[in-house]
Formats: structure tokens, C-alpha cells, sequence
């Protein structure tokens, strides 16, 4: 099988052309063979009726021999029947009794060849007659097959033009694709494909022009994501460094060695969260994430993680108010990234929330799921925020120097362990007047989603 597109095109085109031929000469042939054959017939009858005139006039013409010749010359075998006996073998038995009753026109084996078979009587009575047969193919398959092997040469080159010129059609915006495809995967991300008909052809351009801008989109949120994420590593870095050259210095005695052994780790802490997040969502996509689901009560979750974030926001200005009904919940998942799911959020909410405002946590039953809520006062998202609320980095760009935030990682990485474990998150307007992540959790066992 030929491995180019043109190679493949022409040999299809070819091979239409002969199919085309051949189903042709079936549907001709027999066509033409019955057109010729009444040609045929007619060109006989006239010349039997010619002959018989003739002899009826001079029994035996002085021109005989060349009429003889003549018809020979034309594939007609010339019999003469006197007194109903002919003038030499061949005839069979059911023509000559034909003949014997008049004229005659029909077909017959004469000398073992199918033949055609024209009889005339030269005069009324007497059982004189004349008789002329011809082969019934002679000439016929020659023709056909000389008109057919032309046909088929006509039809072979235009199945080659045909297909070297659909090939190429074809051929060059998909070379042109692999082009572009290539470039990209050279990191140029400025390629884009000329769109152009056919429409598979228009929609391959499209689906690599779109990857080319998502491309360029996804490494320019990872640019900046980095850059982000760079900068809130070196903060804490920077704060933990200059306490320590203090200390070390001698700079910092007293009660100020330990306010400044506290802010170390503080800052500490902050960059282990950091680092925990990161490797998080590093290992979301890993199919051995450790994930530990098994049957448990969202309420008893909801009220112990209230139990624990209740003073860190008393101590904020902030009311954490719980929604949750008296009975079990149930959810089939894993408890510990389940709090996990929780703290962040409420570590987003707290972050932004005001001093007098409120974060609810609320938890309630459906019928093949059940859903975990957290909602806050704060400033809430606008419609395009929702849009890219989960994407790694994007909202923390978007709010850089705008408003307080963190380091961008902790929506993405509730995404991904609400994911990991079989449920969907959900971001909108909360009707305290800010944001509202809804979590659904499946009661039954389900399948673990991995990505790999």
C-alpha cells in the first residue's frame, strides 16, 4: 500500500477508471454485438436479395468468379441450390428444408461456426435458391476490444491526473498542519494553520489553531503562575533570612530575640503551607494519590471542622455560622481530604472576609449525593471570576495589589481533590453577599478518578 496521500489518491482514481471500464463493456457489449449483428443481418439480406436477382437473370454470369471473390472477401460463404440440392457441403438438413419452402432468414452452425444465414430463390418453382451466411462474430470482439482498450488507457490517465491532482489538494494543507504542528512542538506559539476547504480540512486548522492558542494561554498562566508562586516563596525566605543574620549578628537580644523566633516561624509555617500545596497538586494527577474513601457522616465533619476554625475567626471579627441538619449525612469519601477540602476554603474565605461579616458551613443530604457549602460576606466574584476561580495563579493575578489574596494554589488544589474523589465543585454568588463554593460527594462507592 502506497504511504503518501497522492500516491494513495492516484491509485484509487486508477482503479476507479478500470472498475468504470469494465462496468461499462458489460452494460456495452452486448449492446453493440445485437447493433452489429442487425447490421450485419441487413447488409446479408441485401446482398442475398442482390444475388438472386442476379442469377435469376443469368443463371451463370460471366462476372461469377468475381462475385465470388468479392463476397469472400467480406467473410459471406455464397451457396447455390438447384433442384433443392446445393452446389457443396455445409448446409445443415433444417436450412435447406427451410429454404426449400422460400425465402429464408435466420441463424444457423455452418462448418461448426454460429453463422448468420440469408436464402433467396432465384425463381419460384423449381427449388433453385441461393444462399449466403457470414460468422456472427466476426469482427465484432475486435472492435469491442480495440474501443475498450482505449477506454481503459483514456480512463488509467485520467485516473492518474485525477488522483495526482486530489492528492495534492489534499496532501498540501496537511502538510502544511504537520508543518505548524512541528513548529509548535518547537515551541514556536505564533503558528497559525490557513484555514481552507475541504471542511475536514477547516476543522483540523481550527482544532490546531485552537491548540496553539491554548498553548500560548496555558504557558502564559504557568508563567505567571510561577512568577506568583516564586514571589510568595521568596517572602517568608526573605523575612526568615534577615532574622537569622540578625540573630546571628547579635543585632536582636531579649524580648526581641523571641518576637523574632516567633516570626520565623510563622513565616515558617507559611512556607511549609506553601510547599505542602504544591506538591498537593504536583501528585493530584499521579494514579498512587493516596485517597482512603469509606462511608462517613458530612455533619460530624462540618461540626468538628467549626469546632476548630470557630476561634480563628472570633479572633478575625468574623461569625462562622453552621448549617446542618440533626441527622447523618451520609458520603461515601475520604475524611481527611475532605477536611482538607474545608480548610481551604474557609482559609480563602477568612482571608478576605471582613471583621462583621459571616462564613456559613453548611452540609446537607440529596438523593444519590450530598453537598458541602461554604459561603462568606466578602467581596465575592465577579461573572468572569468564575470563569477561571479554579485555574492555578489566575485570580491572584487578576487581584495582585488590588486586594488581600494568597498564593493562588488553594482553589485549584480543592478542584483537584473534589475531583479525585468522585464529586464536583461549583463556584458562584452567595447570597450573604460574597462567594459560594457548593461541593457534591457521592453516598455510594464509586471509582476512583485518576488522570493518568
Amino acid at each position: 500500500m502506497p504511504r503518501t496521500l497522492t500516491a494513495r489518491a492516484v491509485l484509487v482514481g486508477c482503479a476507479v477508471a478500470v472498475v468504470s471500464v469494465f462496468v461499462t463493456a458489460l452494460v456495452a457489449i452486448p449492446l453493440a454485438s445485437r447493433a452489429v449483428e442487425a447490421r450485419t443481418r441487413e447488409s446479408l439480406a441485401a446482398e442475398a436479395t442482390v444475388v438472386a436477382a442476379a442469377l435469376r437473370a443469368t443463371p451463370r454470369p460471366a462476372g461469377d468468379q468475381k462475385l465470388l471473390d468479392a463476397l469472400r472477401e467480406r467473410d459471406i460463404s455464397l451457396f447455390l441450390l438447384r433442384r433443392g440440392v446445393p452446389d457443396q457441403p455445409g448446409l445443415p438438413p433444417a436450412v435447406l428444408a427451410q429454404v426449400a419452402d422460400g425465402s429464408f432468414s435466420g441463424s444457423a452452425i455452418i462448418g461448426g461456426v454460429p453463422s448468420l444465414v440469408e436464402a433467396r430463390p432465384i425463381n419460384n418453382n423449381n427449388g433453385n435458391a441461393v444462399v449466403l451466411t457470414h460468422p456472427r462474430a466476426t469482427g465484432i470482439w475486435r472492435a469491442i476490444g480495440q474501443n475498450l482498450w482505449l477506454a481503459l488507457l483514456a480512463g488509467l490517465a485520467a485516473g492518474v491526473l485525477a488522483g495526482v491532482l486530489l492528492g495534492s489538494r489534499l496532501a498540501r494543507p496537511i502538510r502544511n498542519a504537520a508543518v505548524a504542528a512541528m513548529r509548535l512542538g518547537g515551541g514556536e506559539r505564533g503558528i497559525r494553520v490557513p484555514v481552507e476547504p475541504p471542511q475536514e480540512v477547516e476543522s483540523l486548522a481550527h482544532a490546531l489553531n485552537g491548540l496553539a492558542e491554548a498553548l500560548s494561554t496555558s504557558e502564559g498562566r504557568q508563567r505567571d503562575f510561577l512568577l506568583s508562586v516564586s514571589h510568595e516563596l521568596r517572602t517568608p525566605l526573605t523575612t526568615i533570612r534577615g532574622y537569622a543574620e540578625a540573630l546571628s549578628d547579635g543585632v536582636i537580644e531579649g524580648d526581641g530575640a523571641a518576637r523574632a523566633g516567633r516570626t520565623v516561624l510563622a513565616e515558617a509555617e507559611r512556607l511549609d503551607r506553601l510547599v505542602t500545596d504544591l506538591l498537593a497538586l504536583a501528585r493530584l494527577d499521579a494514579v498512587d494519590f493516596p485517597l482512603t474513601p469509606l462511608p462517613v457522616d458530612l455533619a460530624a465533619i462540618v461540626a468538628e471542622t467549626a469546632t476548630t476554625w470557630r476561634p480563628r475567626c472570633a479572633a478575625a471579627g468574623v461569625t462562622l455560622v453552621v448549617e446542618a441538619p440533626s441527622f447523618p449525612v451520609p458520603a461515601f469519601t475520604d475524611p481527611g481530604r475532605t477536611r482538607q477540602i474545608l480548610d481551604g476554603l474557609l482559609e480563602n474565605a477568612l482571608r478576605v472576609v471582613p471583621a462583621g461579616a459571616a462564613i456559613v458551613l453548611a452540609t446537607r443530604p440529596g438523593t444519590v449525593a450530598s453537598a458541602l457549602e461554604v459561603r462568606d460576606g466578602g467581596p465575592g466574584f465577579t461573572d468572569d471570576d468564575l470563569r477561571v476561580v479554579f485555574e492555578r495563579g489566575a485570580l491572584r493575578q487578576r487581584y495582585d495589589g488590588v486586594r488581600k489574596g494568597g498564593s493562588g494554589l488553594g482553589l485549584a488544589l480543592v478542584h483537584g481533590l473534589v475531583r479525585r474523589l468522585g464529586g464536583q465543585i461549583e463556584a458562584g454568588h452567595a447570597p450573604e453577599g460574597g462567594a459560594r463554593f457548593t461541593i457534591t460527594l457521592p453516598q455510594q462507592p464509586y471509582e476512583a478518578l485518576t488522570f493518568a
